[in-house]
């Protein structure tokens, strides 16, 4: 499966105090936009974001209620745009893997767990919510930094999309402001390409290339890395590199090239 980047797309640092955007992603039925609208203002949350949604009427603006603004206000664009503006990504979901070797879906947290994470710093989270059908897919998942479920019973484990909106909202109502600022989108989609040709170089299996980029995004994701840290990172793969290209030499911090695995 290939995995998008998000490197082309213009983004602008974000140095504001954090923000969550509620994304429902391809939503079906313009009454659940409505019922979310309600419950994300019910909770203190204005910014909601609709993927492809379908043609909003007065039934979205009923099922909204004294949330009208919220409503209007929303915001139409694309996936891709989502992504590149966002400091971390939660993707929520009622399908979990089974197994840590199945690196998709998992390791998963609850919401209440999720705020335990995100507290402390500033940047912009998107949530995304799945269709109503099937949810996010798992090209949509591999992308996020976080996966997210609410814990329910498993005769009838889904939710409907806006209640899940609604405990989502509930759990993060109140969020105080953070301290320190998390590394861009960009940045850190810099790291992991970074870290992907930094496999390529020493010859890791081509057929577990792409799991272990998932995994590296799991686990860095939820770390909250601050610029510092994601540069770090870089200088720590940038010297490996060096050493394993120029074996028994004194590290030389102005040869910049890259090693791409031959001697």
């Amino acid at each position: 499966m290939h995995l998008p980047t998000t490197e082309s797309l213009p983004v602008k640092p974000n140095k504001d105090p954090l923000q969550i955007d509620i994304v429902l992603v391809e939503p079906l039925y313009e009454g659940n936009i409505g019922f979310a609208a309600r419950v994300m203002k019910n909770f203190g949350f204005h910014n909601l974001v609709l993927i492809n949604p379908p043609k909003l009427s007065m039934e979205a603006e009923a099922r909204a209620s004294h949330a009208k603004d919220v409503l209007e206000n929303a915001e139409r664009i694309t996936l891709d745009e989502v992504f590149a503006r966002s400091n971390i990504c939660i993707a929520t979901t009622g399908g979990l893997a089974k197994s840590v070797t199945c690196p998709m879906r998992m390791p998963y947290y609850s919401v209440a767990e999720l705020r335990e994470m995100i507290k402390g710093v500033d940047g912009r989270i998107a949530i995304l919510f799945g269709r109503e059908n099937w949810g996010l897919n798992n090209e949509e998942i591999a992308r996020c930094d976080i996966v997210c479920t609410i814990p329910t019973d498993e005769e009838y484990p889904i939710l409907n999309i806006s209640h899940a909106v609604g405990i989502v909202c509930y759990e993060l109502a109140h969020l105080q402001r953070g301290e320190y600022h998390l590394a861009s989108k960009i940045e850190m989609e810099s790291l992991y390409a970074h870290l992907g040709r930094f496999l390529e170089g020493i010859r890791h299996p081509v057929e577990k290339r792409e799991t272990t980029l998932v995994l590296a995004r799991r686990v860095l994701g939820r770390t909250k890395l601050t610029v510092r840290e994601a540069s770090t990172l870089h200088g720590i793969l940038r010297r490996t590199e060096w050493h394993l290209k120029h074996p028994g030499q004194a590290y030389d911090a102005e040869d910049r090239e890259y090693w791409d695995g031959k001697e």
